[in-house]
């Protein structure tokens, strides 16, 4: 798993410059402006998500082995794919981005937390205890936060360059995620072989239902059309990258849980344009 437990960090840092490169300093204070929708957004993302991942994983028994994998990947903060995948789906892209910055900046306090509650809720003793949930955060502030402050400044004084090659930019983002899950499946076939079944069914089940909540409860809260899809998308497509990370410093060798999220990063993207398909045909 050397391969993976390399690459992951180096990947998400620069998944993350990426994200910083595109914001700018209105995508936070848009979030002021337009209060409802971030906040409808943030607490599907937060609260919601990681509340139906536990309840699933109690009703359909999940193996114990699965079942901190299923949290770290609700846990993990909405993915960069997110972003592009609402615009082709004339979402609110604004939101989407928004969204996705806030929760990721959030993420270095409510992934360690949600991961650590997991770990005492199933009682996990799998986990190499060493690591505290500061540890964790501290490590995700230097691949997560700093990468994207040095993104914002990129973007700040080489606006022209960065507004040129966005597409770029979110092209490489994408790259490096399939690189990582690419080497999970590699090297780590036998395993997701093994658990496929229930990975593959909970994974599945969390994904669509988490679209469906939070384009609903979007459609109750928000304001339009465009706010549903956003959040929908960001409910459903979420940081499998920043899940390895975290989850490669939780527990070292064993990999188990890099099958729940190996399993949900596959299913995401094809339920995700799938989904968009079905939209832009009712457009």
């Amino acid at each position: 798993m050397g391969i993976v437990t390399t690459i992951a960090p180096i990947a998400l840092a620069l998944i993350m410059l990426g994200l910083g490169a595109s914001l700018t300093v209105k995508d936070f204070t848009r979030v002021v402006q337009n209060p409802k929708e971030f906040f409808v957004g943030l607490v599907c993302q937060l609260v919601v998500l990681p509340l139906i991942a536990y309840l699933l994983i109690i009703i359909l028994k999940t193996p114990i082995e699965l079942a901190l994998g299923v949290m770290l990947i609700a846990a993990a903060p909405g993915g960069v794919t997110s972003n592009v995948l609402t615009k082709f789906a004339d979402g609110d892209v604004a939101l989407s981005i928004s969204l996705t910055a806030i929760t990721s900046l959030i993420s270095i306090v409510s992934v360690p937390y949600v991961v650590f509650l997991s770990i005492e809720i199933f009682d996990i003793t799998y986990v190499q205890k060493e690591v505290s949930m500061l540890g964790i955060s501290l490590k995700m502030f230097f691949v997560v936060t700093v990468p994207v402050i040095l993104g914002m400044l990129l973007r700040k004084f080489a606006d022209s360059f960065i507004l040129n090659n966005m597409k770029i930019i979110q092209r490489i983002s994408i790259g490096l995620f399939v690189i990582v899950f690419v080497a999970i499946y590699i090297e780590e076939w036998n395993s997701i072989v093994m658990f496929i079944t229930k990975a593959g069914t909970i994974a599945f089940i969390l994904n669509v239902t988490m679209m469906i909540v939070g384009f609903y409860v979007a459609k109750f809260f928000a304001t339009g059309v465009a706010q549903r899809r956003c959040i929908s998308l960001e409910c459903g497509l979420q940081n499998g990258t920043l899940a390895v990370f975290v989850g490669t410093q939780l527990f070292g060798t064993n990999m188990t849980y890099m099958v729940p999220t190996a399993a949900y990063a596959l299913i995401m993207m094809t339920t995700s344009v799938i989904f968009v398909l079905i939209l832009r045909r009712q457009t």
